[in-house]
């Protein structure tokens, strides 16, 4: 109690400008008491206004008061220090540079707590007494102190801005609804605050509804990383159980097959991981999204929220949900164990043909395969146009103006898909006449001679022309094909297993031609258009 007495007495004696013991004390008309170079000082910076007020109580004087010093006052200071007197508080809060300065404060500044809306001044705790003391103050309104703070006074009148311009989309103060803002549809700050809280509500039930979605997905994608890694497992127990049986003939076919089972395994596992990755990210993006509108939404200051909401009011994530894992992804592993079996009734058949899983034989069995294929708008030559949904293309004559891309195909007509694929994959393509259905790596080129990166004259791409008679062309090497000429072709690729086949489509399938090869690396599916204008092709939705 004593101490604290104590420094109630040191505060007393204490200039309020420059908290320092009283230096020269004068005494001005409202009663307060200031060294006599602070409040000099002090009013000189304001000799233009010609009116001059207590720092403290903010009464105003005019003319400027003479100044005296207070002789019984000074004497009881010096008095004081004789009794060992501090010159100022201990305990006081300098202001460090990420704070907001007290404005009444010379020399050395405070840190400010509040700042008045009605005064555009920053107070300290002790400057900051008169607005909680005198009915001067009484219909003041304080906010937290902010280094921000100016950016709620209009900087061409110097009034607070507590107007919201619609038309433009901005804060304004009154003089400024008057003037330049006429006419346009304005609103209190508060009232626009309110229609943005609502928003930013809804915005935030958005964020915590697609959280729920991804988590949701995140456990699904979990769990079919177990069920992979279980029905490879499963897959390579039993085939090595087979292949035990017949160890003398198919001893090299056996390693064969565990390195296709166990690369299929990987390349599943590190695609659904690669996925359930992104998803953890966009989880991670979304919940710092919702912690920033949360902080948002808490913010006091009407004017500093209708700042910062642009900015973080909007959704940047795509709000598309997740493809769900595919149960064709574990058939591959059933399909080795059955293939497995037959191979022991039919070993020598197996062993003198290179080694494949069964190929479905019905449009029944391929569907149930089928994935549905976007293509990427940056491989797409000029003179092709895309749908929409980037499902289909259509020659034009006009040069299409896409932006620059390094994978754009720049001398060919042609255009490759988003994602690659591996796997086993059906895909069906409808078209008009003289277009082409190919495979190909990413690594193929994009410019350059003809034969470097147009489909089939490379050894990166696999292509089947259908003009008046389908022709397959691969490393440009050519072969004629006979087969029922329909406007549908389907795709089936077994990547695993080295097979591609095409087969025309229409009340019956027909195979067209069969590849048996080694994929290296995923493939992408590509389109290719003679260059007729209006000549289309695009991939069916599969059901």
């Amino acid at each position: 109690m004593a101490l604290q007495r104590k420094q109630a007495d040191e505060v007393k004696f204490c200039c309020a400008i420059c908290l320092d013991l009283l230096k020269d004390p004068v005494t001005i008309p409202c009663g307060h008491n200031y060294c006599m170079s602070c409040i000099k000082a002090s009013w000189e910076e304001k000799d233009k206004e010609k009116s001059h007020s207590c720092p403290q109580c903010r009464q105003s004087f005019s003319p400027r008061p003479f100044l005296v010093k207070n002789a019984m006052l000074e004497e009881l200071v010096e008095e004081l220090k004789k009794t060992g007197l501090r010159a100022a508080p201990a305990d006081l809060c300098y202001a460090q540079p990420e704070d907001v300065n007290c404005d009444v404060c010379t020399g050395k500044k405070l840190k400010a707590l509040k700042s008045c809306l009605v005064c555009l001044a920053s107070y300290c705790e002790r400057h900051l007494q008169p607005h909680y003391e005198s009915p001067t103050f009484k219909k003041h309104k304080l906010v937290e102190a902010s280094v921000k703070f100016q950016d709620t006074i209009c900087s061409h009148h110097d009034e607070v801005m507590k107007i919201f311009c619609r038309t433009d989309q901005r804060c304004i103060c009154f003089l400024c609804s008057m003037d330049e803002h006429n006419g346009h549809e304005t609103v209190s700050a508060a009232a626009e605050r309110t229609v943005k809280q609502r928003e930013l509500a809804e915005s935030r039930q958005k964020i915590q509804q697609r959280i729920q979605d991804r988590e949701k997905y995140a456990k699904e994608l979990q769990q079919a990383v177990g069920a992979i890694n279980g029905s490879a497992d499963k897959a390579v127990a039993y085939s090595e159980k087979i292949f035990t049986e017949l160890i003398r003939l198919v001893q090299k076919r056996s390693s064969d097959v565990m390195q296709q089972i166990k690369r299929q395994q990987e390349m599943e596992v590190i695609r659904t991981k690669d996925l359930q990755k992104k998803l953890d990210q966009e989880i991670a993006e979304l919940k710092g999204k919702d912690v920033q509108l949360d902080l948002l939404s808490r913010t006091e200051d009407n004017i500093q929220f209708l700042h910062n909401y642009p900015s973080l009011s909007k959704l940047t994530a795509s709000t598309d949900s997740p493809p769900k894992p595919k149960v064709g992804h574990l058939r591959y592993f059933e399909d080795v164990m059955a293939a497995v079996t037959a191979a022991r009734d039919e070993m020598q058949h197996v062993l003198m043909e290179k080694w494949s899983l069964a190929e479905p034989t019905t449009r029944a069995k391929f569907l149930e395969y089928s994935c549905q294929i976007q293509l990427d708008p940056n491989t797409a030559n000029h003179f092709l146009v895309l749908s929409e949904d980037d499902q289909k293309i259509t020659y034009s004559d006009e040069n299409t103006a896409y932006s620059p891309h390094p994978d754009r195909f720049i001398h060919a007509c042609q255009v490759l898909s988003k994602d690659g694929l591996t796997g086993c994959c059906y895909w069906e393509v409808e078209m008009s006449r003289n277009a082409s259905v190919a495979v190909a790596y990413k690594g193929v080129a994009r410019s350059g001679t003809f034969d470097s990166h147009a489909f089939g004259c490379n050894e990166k791409s696999w292509v089947l022309n259908c003009g008046s008679s389908y022709t397959f062309i691969h490393n440009y090497c050519l072969r004629s094909i006979s087969g029922p000429k329909v406007s549908r072709v389907g795709v089936y690729l077994d990547h695993s297993a080295g097979v591609l086949s095409f087969y025309s489509v229409s009340e019956t399938m027909t195979l067209l031609h069969r590849v048996q090869t080694t994929f290296t690396e995923p493939l992408y599916a590509g389109l290719f258009l003679a260059g007729r204008n209006a000549d289309t092709v695009e991939f069916c939705e599969l059901k």
